[in-house]
Formats: C-alpha cells, sequence, structure tokens
C-alpha cells in the first residue's frame, strides 16, 4: 500500500496571521515538504499543475525533477498533468525524461483540468475536453510504444515518422494514472489501456464515487486485465491532525472557512461527515481512512492533503510528522492483512512493470 501526499500548490493568506507566501517561498516550501515526507517513511509526493493565481506550480516536471534529486526513495508524481491543454509530444518528452533523472521513481496522473482560463491560456476549447482527452491520450501512449509515429486527428497538425526523445526509461513508459472527479469517460480510457485510476474524493459524497469506480473497475475486467478488484485504484482525503481532536477542529476551523472551495457552504462538521475530510486526532484519520475499503474495494494508493488554504510550513511540516508516525504504519498494517492474496497490494512501478516484461519475455 503506498501512502503519500499530495498538494495544489495554492498561495492564501494564514488564516490566523494574514500572511500570503511569496511564490519563491511557496515553491520552495513545496521542495521542503517532499523532503519531509521522505525522512517521514512516505511513499508519493505528487503535485498539481496550474496555469492560474492563486497557484505556483506551473513547471511541474521541472519542480518534480529537482525533488528527485534531492530524495532517494520517494516517488514523485503529479496530481494533475492536463493531458486537454498539454501537447502530446511534450508530455511524452517531460515525462520520460522526469523517468530517467528520477531512476523510474516517477508516474503521472493526467486530467482534464478544471478551470477555464488554462483552456484559454493553450488555446483550447473547454466544450472540447473530453475529445481531447481522449485523442491526445492515444497519441501519447503512441510516441511512447512506438519509435516512429505517423498520426493525424483532429487537433494537431500531422506527424511523419516522429520520434520523441528521450525514448522511455528502459523501453518502459511512465505508469499512468487518469484523475477524475466526475467524467466516465476517464474511467473508460483507464480501464481500456489498463492504467491507474484515481478518485480525488475530497469534494463530494461516496456514492458519486462508488459508480466513477465501480465503472472503472467493470470495465478494466471487460478489456480483460484482471478481475475488477485487480484493477489499481487510487483515493485522495483531505485530513488535519492533533494529538487531541478538538485542538485539531479548533485551529482548522478558520482554514476550512477561509478556504475557496469550502468556505460559504456546509459547515465544517456537516463537509466532514459527508466526505472524507477527517478533522481529528490521528488515530480518527486511521479509523475513518479503514472505511474507504469497505465503499470502494481494496485499493493500491492512498494520498492526503494537507497544505491547502494557507496552512504554514511549519504546521505542514507536523502533519507529515504524524502520518509518518500514527497514520501511515497502522493503515499498512490493517489493509495489507485484510486484502485477498489475488488483490495487488501496490500500484506498479518503474521496476515492477520492467521485472514482468522481461519474465514475459
Amino acid at each position: 500500500m503506498q501512502i503519500g501526499i499530495f498538494g495544489v500548490s495554492d498561495l492564501h493568506p494564514d488564516a490566523h496571521t494574514g500572511v500570503v507566501p511569496t511564490d519563491s517561498e511557496r515553491i520552495r516550501g513545496l521542495v521542503t515538504i517532499a523532503r519531509h515526507a521522505e525522512d517521514a517513511g512516505l511513499d508519493v509526493f505528487a503535485v498539481g499543475e496550474h496555469h492560474e493565481p492563486p497557484f505556483v506550480a506551473s513547471a511541474v516536471t521541472t519542480l518534480l525533477s529537482h525533488i528527485a534529486a534531492l530524495t532517494e526513495r520517494l516517488t514523485v508524481s503529479t496530481s494533475i498533468a492536463h493531458i486537454t491543454t498539454n501537447d502530446p509530444v511534450r508530455i511524452a518528452e517531460d515525462y520520460a525524461m522526469l523517468s530517467h533523472l528520477a531512476g523510474g521513481r516517477s508516474d503521472l496522473m493526467l486530467g482534464r483540468g478544471n478551470t477555464l482560463g488554462t483552456y484559454e491560456a493553450f488555446g483550447r476549447d473547454p466544450r472540447e475536453a473530453v475529445g481531447l482527452t481522449v485523442e491526445n491520450y492515444q497519441l501519447l501512449r503512441r510516441l511512447w510504444d512506438e519509435d516512429a509515429v505517423d498520426w493525424e486527428g483532429k487537433f494537431r497538425t500531422p506527424l511523419s515518422g516522429f520520434t520523441s526523445i528521450p525514448r522511455p526509461l528502459d523501453g518502459v513508459p511512465p505508469f499512468v494514472w487518469h484523475g477524475s472527479i466526475r467524467t466516465p469517460e476517464v474511467a473508460e480510457i483507464a480501464a481500456w489501456f489498463g492504467d491507474g485510476y484515481f478518485a480525488n474524493n475530497i469534494f463530494w459524497p461516496a456514492e458519486h464515487y462508488q459508480r466513477l469506480i465501480g465503472l472503472y473497475r467493470e470495465r478494466y475486467a471487460h478489456h480483460g486485465h484482471g478481475a475488477p478488484e485487480q484493477a489499481i485504484v487510487g483515493l485522495g482525503g483531505h485530513v488535519f491532525m492533533r494529538p487531541n481532536s478538538q485542538d485539531a477542529v479548533k485551529e482548522f476551523r478558520p482554514y476550512f472557512d477561509r478556504a475557496p472551495v469550502y468556505g460559504g457552504g456546509p459547515s465544517l462538521e456537516e463537509f466532514a461527515a459527508q466526505t472524507p475530510l477527517t478533522v481529528g486526532s490521528p488515530a480518527e484519520v486511521v479509523d475513518k481512512t479503514l472505511t474507504f475499503t469497505e465503499l470502494f474495494g481494496h485499493y493500491q494508493r492512498q494520498l492526503f492533503l494537507i497544505d491547502h488554504a494557507g496552512l504554514p510550513l511549519k504546521t505542514v511540516l507536523e502533519q507529515i510528522d504524524m502520518l509518518g508516525e500514527h497514520v501511515a504504519p497502522a493503515l499498512r498494517a490493517e489493509m495489507d492483512s485484510r486484502r485477498p492474496a489475488h488483490v495487488p497490494t501496490d500500484p506498479p512501478t518503474h521496476a515492477s512493470r520492467l521485472a514482468a516484461r522481461d519474465a514475459a519475455a
């Protein structure tokens, strides 16, 4: 079971002090967070691609390459990279390069993106989002799998005998997750290719994600990749912890109330009751996260959002310490003890995919 953290690189004022970090402070803070996550024994650090204020992580492969150079064990990933507005040639080259530099300790999550300004900035029509997702991903796979690609589609100029460089590390492309919060077509793409499916379930009730994950599992089996319960699933979740749950609620409430994605809606208590948001003690985080297998089946990657809405870096690092010391060991032990033998414990890695290819050969 992989356990890690993901962030969106937002710039917001601290709810208690009003201080907003500079771009440089936030970017360097993300590097500190990633390194601290490895030191705490976590498995994955992921960051989302954004091209509008109030975010700073636009050049995510540059950031992840730097983090990979400063770590030894950590898997670096995205949460998400835009399959709609990035050219597939650029994605193929950037993430192949990242895989080489990280020694295979990288994968990526692709998604449509949910801000109209990004589509405008890259000259794309958001009404074409699903079509762009399907066509761009088909081309991306061919760019990694074939040494010379002939291509003609709807959304970009044709290619003739094109070779993307560098070629994938050891001839094994990065493992791909498809992130979605609402689009059935994304679940179908993930299932068709036998890729991973990541449900970033931090906003909506569990029933919504049960339908999407259930569809992905059903289609994964339909396309011949294995039984439905063997499909590769990842989940998100938002947590804030203190040793005493009352202290956690008191400290986090001002951040929740002022967060752009939370403020003005349901109360903290109502939102926590309806979604995976957990504000309390580490034991409460463990208990609630363990219910995810009852809702969604056994899964392979759990990522926690811990640095959103202006939390100061010191507080974020304290959250990582609690994840590493109390939450991750308990979750790994309990989830792995419950997992049937035929269900994968971890998602595919570069090493496991290389070994599987060589064994088949």
